[in-house]
């Protein structure tokens, strides 16, 4: 379970980014950066780097939080576990990850609910073209509308 070849991302999409690429031009967002986590095997460990993730966001004093993941399945549980430890910190998460066919993750929470699913095949399944299934501008500018939202109705 986890990354396959269609939702892998390859060197030259984490250089050109298309979710850093839309969100560092918008001059609404003050991009304070980007934390990358890990996906430990054990339960324990997974609520450790989601508590850990949340605690350093909220010590930024971040106003909203686009979390992405680059894989499916039993990653899903770290993903579901950090978007919430970010939601009961009061800050808005949009997530974005491959769903496909499933339509559901293997764990919810209340705060999953705004996620863009990035899944490109017709079929929405995993597929063997490398990168098919991965983020594009389109879901990049999708997620970034969403979190605007999001934080314009926690000012209110």
């Amino acid at each position: 379970m986890g990354i396959g070849p269609s939702t892998k991302e390859t060197s030259l999409h984490h250089f050109r980014d298309p979710l850093l690429d839309v969100v560092a031009k918008d001059s609404d967002i003050d991009l304070q950066g980007i934390l990358l986590v890990g996906t430990p095997q054990g339960n324990k460990e997974k609520m450790l780097v989601g508590t850990r993730a949340a605690a350093w966001v909220e010590a930024m004093r971040t106003d909203g939080v686009i979390i992405s993941l680059d894989g499916w399945g039993n990653s899903h549980v770290d993903f579901a576990n950090t978007v919430e430890q970010i939601g009961k910190r009061g800050i808005p998460v949009v997530g974005m990850s491959f769903i496909g066919t499933a339509a559901t993750f293997v764990v919810k929470n209340e705060y999953m609910d705004t996620i863009v699913d990035f899944n490109k095949s017709e079929e929405g399944i995993e597929t063997e073209v490398v990168g098919e299934n991965t983020v594009n501008e389109r879901d990049a500018k999708k997620a970034l509308a969403l979190l605007k939202l999001k934080m314009k109705k926690r000012e209110v």
